[in-house]
């Protein structure tokens, strides 16, 4: 007994000093130790200069570049992607494919990454065209490095690439063709998706919804393709918190038959919304909240809930601005069934019930749009509504209201079409949607701009007619080389279009051009057939806008390439596994010293 009191009394005072250095220390500030401290450390870097930066620019753009162009026209292979996880992906998209790119040495990488730049302007302008940009680039950047390697000024070259790009693109412009029927929107999807049946469903859905519509591609469980239609109205706002995002791979947010709240108040109070949150939990039922603003601790709590796998919500903000911002928030309130929440009709956030929120079949949210499948029951509201609408811009002062009205009208009106996409496997489903997108916007550049003759022949017949032209204008004979090398790399895509197929390209581009002199535009080789033909009568088309867009982002960085003169890049450290791990405990140590 009396030896466990001895111990008991040893073990106190030391209990005690344990407590009090704990103590103690949480009044006194702390201290670095080695690892907590930072060290600053400038990385080396390569400068190369002249003949050389420009070598390596130039074969890191052909590495992409040849990549790229082996999928153009209908004979066009595929590319096999590998992934870190999962099967690999088999594409045909030239944008999807140079994204994929990226190459050891640092030089070359910076090739590619411009090369990448080209494909995704023309993706996000023009939503296709994305390989004929790749190619052209290529062309106008090989044969301009000889150029400047034989002594001409590579800025006036630059200059006369630009002036030429800008006729070229007026030119298309005067000599597109507007868009007829749905026979011209079948031909233009058909060409973009390299694909009959896609065409014919494409042209479909874009005929029923009509201009003010809008159409969204989906995953089906079935093995065949169909479209289905509803109402519906799409928002340029998109999810104000990534953490909202359910589906990783595409990016969106999607509600099935969710509830909707419509406030023109900024929500940063948490305890405005809890109520209503409350009441959602216990009925399981998603929400998209529409309001000025969700900032603070509303958000904060809104997407701990989220993740957790509480509440399923989507925030977003109200589109328009002003006094605008109200009338739209409104539109959505009657196409919804929601009631308005608003201080000024005595109606404030925290005393909302379920019964004042609205509901929609569907709601897809991606990061800049918001697209609302309506249910139906408020048909006569939205009737009322865009009778309404319709009175307030003819009697609108000025041309923009009416516009905007007019905006407002399309929005309320408009139907959603819904492609939903079967396959087999998950590869070819993937393949399949990046074709369909591609394919709906090309229909809607056609609507925009019009459309040309496809294959390339619209660049071959304008490189034959516009040389002279072209070249008579530009100030200076260096200025004429860069023209020159604009105009010679106009051929690029027809000759590669041929080449996919079997043919000798130059061949091709010959006949074409002779057709084109003696016969008149429109001319040209229809690959999928091997015939020459009228391609416009033949359904060979491509939207004017894609065209453009290609000749625009391909001179725009090709210029810039040849005018480079020093290139400066990270020197590559290789790094094993073990160097890795070790680097990763190091700094989750140092993070919690300093903690």
């Amino acid at each position: 007994e009396r030896t466990s009191t001895m111990k008991f009394s040893i073990a106190a005072p030391i209990l005690a000093a344990v407590c009090f250095a704990t103590s103690a220390s949480a009044f006194t500030p702390s201290t670095p130790s080695a690892f907590g401290r930072t060290k600053t450390a400038l990385d080396a870097k390569k400068v190369s200069f002249k003949e050389d930066s420009r070598k390596a620019l130039v074969e890191g753009i052909n590495k992409v570049a040849d990549a790229v162009k082996v999928t153009l026209g209908p004979k066009g292979r595929n590319v096999v992607l590998e992934r870190n996880y999962g099967a690999p992906e088999i594409v045909n998209d030239g944008v999807t494919i140079a994204r994929e790119i990226s190459l050891k040495d640092p030089e070359q990488n910076v090739g590619a990454k411009l090369i990448q730049e080209v494909a995704s302007k023309s993706d996000s302008k023009a939503g296709d065209g994305t390989t004929t940009s790749t190619i052209m680039t290529q062309a106008i950047v090989n044969n301009g490095i000889r150029a400047v390697t034989s002594g001409v000024n590579p800025v006036a070259i630059n200059i006369g690439i630009r002036k030429a790009a800008r006729m070229l693109a007026d030119e298309i412009k005067s000599v597109a063709v507007d868009v007829s029927g749905i026979e011209d929107l079948k031909n233009v999807a058909t060409i973009a998706a390299n694909s009959v049946e896609m065409g014919r469903i494409i042209a479909q859905a874009a005929d029923k919804v009509g201009d003010t519509g809008s159409t969204v591609v989906e995953e089906s469980q079935t093995l065949v393709d169909e479209v289905e239609f509803t109402e519906g109205l799409t928002i340029d706002r998109g999810y104000i918190s990534p953490y909202m995002v359910k589906d990783q791979e595409r990016q969106v947010a999607e509600l099935v038959n969710p509830r909707i709240l419509v406030t023109d108040a900024k929500i940063e109070n948490v305890n405005d919304i809890v109520p209503l949150l409350e009441q959602l939990v216990k009925t399981k039922d998603p929400v998209l909240l529409v309001a000025e603003d969700v900032t603070g601790e509303a958000l904060s709590a809104l997407v701990v809930n989220k993740m957790r796998g509480v509440l399923d919500v989507v925030a977003i903000k109200a589109p328009g601005f002003g006094n605008r911002r109200r009338e739209y928030t409104q539109d959505i309130a009657i196409a919804t069934g929601a009631t308005f929440v608003a201080e000024e009709v005595g109606i404030t956030l925290d005393s909302v019930t379920m019964d004042m929120l609205g509901t929609a079949e569907r709601i897809v949210v991606s990061k800049e749009t918001t697209t609302i499948v309506t249910d139906g029951k408020q048909q006569e509201a939205i009737t009322a509504r865009i009778a309404q609408l319709r009175k307030e811009a003819e009697a609108a002062d000025t041309d923009f209201d009416k516009d905007k009205c007019q905006e407002r009208i399309a929005s309320l009106g408009g139907g959603i079409a819904r492609i939903k996409v079967g396959a087999a496997t998950e590869t070819e489903l993937k393949d399949k949607k990046l074709r369909y997108e591609d394919a709906l916007n090309s229909v809607d550049s056609a609507r925009e701009l019009g459309i040309v003759p496809g294959g390339g022949a619209c660049l071959a017949y304008l490189q034959m007619t516009m040389e002279d032209k072209i070249l008579d204008a530009m100030g200076s004979d260096d200025e004429r080389a860069g023209a020159a090398i604009l105009i010679k790399a106009l051929t690029a895509p027809a000759m590669q279009v041929a080449e996919n197929a079997g043919i000798e390209g130059a061949v091709v581009l010959a006949k074409i051009q002779a057709l084109c002199e003696e016969k008149g535009f429109g001319w040209g080789w229809d690959a999928a057939t091997s015939e020459y033909c009228d391609l416009m009568d033949r359904g060979v088309i491509d939207p004017a806008k894609v065209t453009i867009n290609a000749i625009e982002n391909s001179a725009s960085v090709a210029g810039l390439v040849l005018t480079t003169e020093c290139l400066v890049t990270e020197i590559a450290v290789e790094v094993s596994e073990e160097m890795k791990q070790m680097m990763f405990d190091q700094q989750s140590m140092a993070a919690g010293m300093q903690m």
